[in-house]
C-alpha cells in the first residue's frame, strides 16, 4: 500500500511540475498566433468564471460557459490530447462556440470586461456587432 502511495504522489509531482515548465514555456513565446492559442483557455476559464458570477448575464449564456467549461475539464475528448497540434482543437472549437452564443446574449462589453486577455482576440470571435448603435448605448 505505502509503495503505491508513493508512486501515486511521485506521479502528481510529474504531472505538476510538467504544468509548471508549459506554463513557463508558454511565457516565453513570441507575439503570435502561437502565445494566442497557448493563452485562449486560461483566458476562456477566467472568462467563464467571471460571467458566471455576474448578474447582467442571463441564465442561458452562463449555460453555455458552463458547458465550455465542463468540455475542457472532461477528461473525455473527440480528439485525444496526446495527438500533436490538433489534440486540444476541440476544446479550443467548443469554447469559441459556447463564447460566441453567450457574446449573442450578453452585452459586449460586459463580455469585453470579462476577457482577460488581448482584446483582439475575443472581439476577432465574436465578430462585428449586429447592432453597433444599440451596443454603445449599452456599455
Amino acid at each position: 500500500m505505502r509503495e503505491w502511495l508513493i508512486g501515486l504522489a511521485v506521479a502528481a509531482a510529474l504531472v505538476l511540475a510538467s504544468w509548471g515548465v508549459m506554463i513557463l514555456l508558454a511565457r516565453r513565446l513570441p507575439p503570435g498566433a502561437m502565445r494566442d492559442l497557448a493563452a485562449f483557455i486560461p483566458d476562456c476559464a477566467t472568462a467563464a468564471r467571471r460571467l458566471r458570477k455576474d448578474p447582467r448575464v442571463p441564465r442561458r449564456a452562463k449555460a453555455a460557459v458552463v458547458v465550455a467549461a465542463l468540455w475542457v475539464a472532461s477528461p473525455i475528448d473527440l480528439i485525444p490530447e496526446f495527438i500533436p497540434v490538433i489534440g486540444p482543437l476541440d476544446d479550443i472549437v467548443v469554447v469559441a462556440l459556447c463564447l460566441r452564443y453567450a457574446g449573442r446574449q450578453v452585452p459586449r462589453g460586459v463580455l469585453l470586461a470579462a476577457w482577460p486577455g488581448e482584446p483582439r482576440l475575443i472581439e476577432r470571435l465574436l465578430g462585428e456587432p449586429k447592432h453597433p448603435d444599440r451596443i454603445e448605448k449599452e456599455q
